[in-house]
């Protein structure tokens, strides 16, 4: 039993470790890890007992081949403010008027780091660049990748980029909504709806319209992103295989394929209905139809109301029919601006009468209604399978006449400068660390430079595991039950399995050891005679003619006649004692009942034990002296011990 104690102990302190490390896990978890973080980008001197960290920074440079990056470290000298109008809108709205400004982050920020940020509420921002080389859509991936930061968090905006179309009329000091533009990426949030667009304008090849594919909605919950404060980094990975992923924090939230995964899909269908069938007049949809041959039953009266009067009703005793169930307010008063020409006559308003309180109730007594149990309504046929049931009908298929299909919607027209054109009603959106390139690796290595050390100095300053429980507690108080319940069960069961309790009586009983155990005739007898034989040999080994070995045998003789004494009343005292303490114990020995001995008996054990060892050398009066010395103390067993003669 107390091996299994041990084991259930072992298993709640193991358990306990183990949902610690989880809830790390899930610490750990909450931040997005950073893949393919380069390992040079983490030298930084960290100090985590401070409140605040020191990197470092300096201007991220591109490690290969880039079309556009921007750090907006050097300000905005290549980026293009709109000066036109919005289109549908009201004039005084329409201008794209909303401020742009170049600063450091408000919290976490790093000397010398700085970014775009949107600083108007409830206006229109329009801000461009033109890229460092156009992307042709051919045989190289597209990734896409900036940082955005909800400073303030957001109720309704939009923090997306647009692509914009390369043409020969494109100019940026116009660039506004109707702007044609390749792919529209980023999130954007109004209300309770949290999106991540990814959507691109695909060319129809037969009419050459463009049309909007929109990207199916991530499966993932982008709630936190809008709302915790932190620099989210957004990727756009296009596959020339014309698949595609997008990423925030570097791990992906949404992949797919621009052939299968896109609303409305690119290639349209390869029929479609025939807009010029229709339906034939006899064609019957109706799977049932009434009963023809249904004839109603000659005592179906369709003219029985469904409630009538309760006949059997009786007005209460006490009933007041002259007293109304309200009465005008005699407190009421006419308002001193009461004007009757235009209010007409005041009248107090009417309250409850206090007379019908009382009685069961006031007024004209009118007989309650119930159910009518002649009452069984129009009667109708029942519904039987329509022998004519022809199905629902569907116009008949045709060749889709605008049928097209692209194999390859990765081919779209080529982008030559990137936008932000944003209507927020929250200030202090973030922008920061743009690339446009073709290697994963190159956009990685900008990422660790920039986002990364955002990251580590924002992970540096939040504050510990138990100021963020305290702070959670000070928001909702009633996550301090919870607290203490998570550690007082822990200690409960520890202290409930694993605390050495203390020892019964019954325990201590059955393990003391068993000093009054008896001792047979048997056993008695044969230790009798290896003490004889022992006897025999010395006396063998000490014959000798003279006097003083006679003297040295007489005294050897005495001193084993005064310890078996001393033994004897030595062990009948313990073993008084003993039946004291264990009175009313018996059962423990019940086990050995073969080897009990009554007490005649073992008396008689103990005499012919004497008799054959040493009645030689005491004398009557001795033994007489050893009853008495013994007295009435209940002798259990007598071993005899051999004395050697050194």
């Amino acid at each position: 039993m107390h091996f299994q104690w041990d084991w259930l102990c072992l298993g709640v302190l193991i358990m306990s470790s183990v949902t610690a490390g989880m809830e790390n896990e899930e610490n750990l978890d909450a931040d997005v890890e950073v893949e393919n973080f380069d390992k040079q980008s983490q030298e930084a001197d960290v100090d985590r007992d401070k409140s605040s960290i020191e990197v470092a920074y300096q201007t991220p440079k591109p490690t290969g081949e880039v079309y556009f990056t921007e750090s907006f470290d050097e300000g905005l000298s290549r980026w293009v403010l709109s000066v036109t109008l919005k289109e549908d809108t009201d004039d005084n709205v329409a201008k794209y008027d909303g401020r742009w400004e170049v600063e450091e982050l408000k919290e976490n920020a790093m000397p010398g780091d700085k970014g775009l940020v949107l600083k108007s509420v409830a206006k229109y921002h329009a801000i461009s660049a033109m890229l460092t080389k156009a992307f042709v859509f051919d045989d190289k991936p597209l990734i896409v990748q900036y940082e955005v930061n909800f400073q303030k968090g957001i109720d309704c905006g939009g923090a997306y980029i647009k692509l914009l179309s390369s043409s020969n009329d494109l100019n940026l000091e116009y660039f506004f909504d109707k702007t044609p533009y390749t792919i529209m990426f980023g999130p954007d949030k109004c209300g309770e709806d949290y999106k991540l667009h990814f959507i691109f304008r695909h060319k129809n090849p037969k009419t050459g319209e463009y049309d909007e594919k929109h990207a199916e909605r991530p499966d993932v919950d982008l709630k936190k992103f809008y709302l915790d404060k932190k620099t989210h980094l957004y990727t756009l990975v296009l596959k020339p295989d014309d698949t595609f992923e997008i990423l925030i924090d570097q791990t992906v939230v949404s992949k797919g394929s621009l052939l299968e995964n896109m609303i409305p899909p690119v290639n349209p269908p390869k029929e479609i209905e025939d807009p010029t069938d229709k339906k034939p007049d006899d064609w019957d949809e109706r799977p049932k139809i009434p009963d023809p041959n249904a004839v109603k039953p000659d005592d179906w009266d369709e003219n029985e109301p469904a409630k009538i009067e309760d006949p059997d009703a009786v007005k209460p005793e006490g009933w007041l029919d002259d007293e109304p169930q309200y009465v005008p307010d005699p407190n009421a008063k006419k308002p001193k601006d009461w004007d009757e020409e235009m209010d007409g006559e005041w009248e107090a308003p009417q309250i409850p009468n206090a007379k019908c309180e009382a009685a069961p109730g006031c007024g004209e007594w009118v007989r309650p209604m119930k159910n009518n149990p002649k009452y069984k309504g129009k009667w109708r046929a029942p519904m039987i399978d329509n022998p004519n049931y022809q199905g629902i009908w569907s116009p008949r298929k045709i060749p889709n006449p605008d049928y097209f299909e692209d194999p390859h919607p990765f081919k779209m027209t080529t982008v030559s400068a990137i936008g932000l054109e944003l209507w927020s009603m929250t200030s202090d959106i973030y922008f920061d660390n743009f690339i446009i390139c073709s290697e994963k690796e190159v956009a990685d290595r900008w990422a660790a430079d920039s986002w990364g050390l955002k990251k580590l100095v924002a992970s540096a300053n939040e504050p510990g595991m138990f100021s963020q429980l305290v702070t959670a507690a000070e928001e909702h108080p009633w996550l301090w039950v919870l607290y203490i319940l998570t550690l007082a069960l822990p200690v409960g069961l520890t202290v409930l399995f694993c605390w050495p309790g203390k020892k019964s009586d019954e325990c201590i009983a059955f393990k003391k050891p068993d000093i009054s155990k008896q001792i047979t005739k048997g056993e008695l007898k044969e230790e009798a005679e290896e003490f004889e034989d022992d006897e025999l040999e010395e006396e063998k080994e000490n014959e000798a003619p003279d006097e003083d070995g006679k003297m040295k045998r007489r005294e050897m003789e005495e001193t084993k006649t005064e310890l078996i004494k001393d033994n004897t009343m030595k062990m009948g005292r313990e073993a008084l004692v003993s039946e004291v303490e264990v009175e009313g114990d018996e059962d423990i020995y019940d086990d050995d009942d073969e080897n009990e001995v009554p007490d005649e008996e073992e008396n008689e054990v103990l005499d012919g034990s004497q008799d054959d060892g040493f009645n030689k050398s005491d004398s009557e009066d001795e033994k007489k002296e050893d009853d008495e010395g013994m007295g009435d103390l209940p002798l259990k067993s007598v071993r005899k011990r051999r004395v050697r003669k050194d």
